[in-house]
């Protein structure tokens, strides 16, 4: 397995980690735990070390799984979790942000214990809380390093500023953002180049444009009932039609290379920079398989222009959030 570093002082993991999230929640269906625990073997068969969750995915359902799955093997496993976004039970659709250190504290505890782990090597404040200031929040998260209970320390979605004022608080092992052939805004908003000037890792999720950059997505009619995307902007409409035309055109580059898109996709992502350790999800043991061969894929100079110029910056329609989600990113 080829590894990568995250960050000037961070952890050695796989080149490519396992998104988590979607054996519990958002994608729709009935979640297979058994199906879900023999992907997660399988992966560390396979040799990645990095896996992905959060105490929203479920809720919480999403951590316990990865802890049954990750008993008797915690030696192989370099995990990753999050806490700052609060669901209603009451109203799936609702959500809140807390970055208030006492909730900080409670939070960490409650996942090492759905876990079932004595310490988290990553943890991410999910989404940045506009009435906390970051300092505060990045603080209590540092006195978890001091307690223990974490080792490395991450944000997700947060803005430049956010970040520099939260690496000078605790230094940052890793930021956390939506990146893919879809999905270039670090590129243009400050974050890849705030985290490289700062030595952050960076932790692409998403990779895959939530399936989409697979190909394997042909309708919106193939998401169940109650899948995420459903209500995502770029899956609905004529924005679905137009992204579409864009896959079609990464199809034919990955075929004529004899790769799955779903391959290309990801090879252009690890190919971005030796800092970047994208984290691909799935529930299937096909699709595992799949992904990982996109490691021996070694794109030259001649194959990212290709790339490029059917999907350029900017290309994809819609926004990657819907108008009641957007608010909570870059902040």
């Amino acid at each position: 397995m080829q590894t990568r570093t995250l960050g000037r002082n961070g952890p050695v993991v796989s080149a490519l980690g396992l998104g988590c999230m979607g054996m519990s929640a958002f994608y729709g269906g009935r979640g297979d735990d058994a199906a879900a625990i023999a992907v997660i073997h399988r992966a560390l068969e396979r040799g990645v070390t990095l896996l992905d969750t959060a105490d929203m995915y479920g809720p919480h359902t999403n951590e316990m799984l990865v802890g049954r799955a990750i008993a008797g093997r915690r030696g192989q496993v370099v995990l990753a979790t999050k806490f700052g976004v609060r669901l209603d039970p009451s109203d799936p659709q609702a959500r809140g942000v807390d970055g208030r250190p006492e909730y900080v504290q409670a939070a960490c505890e409650a996942s090492l214990k759905r876990l079932g782990v004595e310490h988290i090597d990553l943890y991410y404040q999910h989404r940045v809380d506009p009435q906390v200031p970051i300092e505060d929040t990045v603080g209590a998260m540092a006195r978890l390093v001091e307690q223990g209970k974490v080792r490395w320390l991450g944000l997700s979605e947060a803005a430049p500023e956010t970040i520099r004022r939260a690496h000078a608080v605790h230094p940052l092992t890793a930021l956390q953002t939506e990146y893919s052939l879809w999905s270039r805004e670090p590129e243009d908003n400050g974050v890849l180049a705030t985290v490289r000037e700062l030595g952050i890792g960076f932790v692409p999720y998403s990779p895959l444009g939530r399936g989409f950059l697979t190909g394997a997505i042909r309708t919106p009619a193939d998401f169940d009932a109650d899948d995420y995307r459903r209500h995502s902007p770029r899956f609905q409409g004529d924005n679905f039609a137009r992204n579409l035309a864009l896959v079609e055109q990464v199809r034919a580059l990955a075929a004529a290379r004899g790769v799955s898109a779903g391959q290309l996709a990801l090879a252009w992502v690890l190919a971005r920079g030796e800092d970047l350790v994208p984290i691909p999800g799935t529930k299937r043991l096909a699709y595992l398989e799949e992904n990982l061969g996109a490691l021996d894929i070694v794109l030259d100079a001649a194959d990212l222009a290709r790339i490029e110029a059917v999907f350029p910056p900017a290309a994809a329609a819609g926004a990657r959030y819907p108008a009641a989600s957007i608010g909570s990113v870059h902040r």
